[in-house]
């Protein structure tokens, strides 16, 4: 039987962070839209310490990275877990690997103190929002906005 672990990044993990995030997007149909590098993941990831990655390891070998920082929450007072990105290569899936990276993410909330567990998911993917409700999670009310690039720039420039 496969064993599956979990370890941190190391700054020599960089290449397989972007590689990972990739392959994200590619699932995403959303390829296009990654303007990620190597050097900017090393700036904020290990220079800036604004975001964290937990590797999941079948036998010693990465097969899915969760990507997550902080936000804080005015409601508690306290910070969240704001987790960005989750994947498994698709090899790996059916084996309950998705569900294990989340409860490692969850100890890890617990064990830090933080207030909240959160992310969102595409409203295309039902099979993920399924997933999510059949471990627990509860689906918010919220509708996720943002600004960036030649939006981002119009709006700051409009007068």
């Amino acid at each position: 039987m496969p064993e599956l672990t979990f370890r941190q990044e190391r700054e020599e993990d960089v290449p397989l962070i972007l590689e990972f995030i990739k392959k994200l997007a590619d699932y995403e149909h959303r390829l296009d839209e990654v303007i990620a590098t190597e050097e900017a993941l090393k700036y904020w990831i290990f220079d800036k310490k604004q975001a964290e990655v937990i590797f999941a390891l079948e036998d010693g070998k990465e097969i899915g990275f969760a990507f997550f920082f902080l936000s804080f929450s005015t409601y508690i007072a306290n910070v969240n877990m704001h987790l960005e990105d989750l994947f498994i290569d698709p090899d790996y899936r059916g084996k309950g690997y998705g569900k294990a990276l989340l409860r490692e993410l969850a100890k890890i909330v617990k064990e830090r103190a933080y207030g909240r567990f959160e992310w969102t998911c595409l409203n295309w993917n039902q099979d993920s929002i399924d997933f999510y409700l059949s471990i627990g999670a509860e689906k918010k009310d919220w509708n996720v906005f943002h600004f960036t690039g030649e939006a981002l720039d119009d709006f700051v420039n409009e007068k």
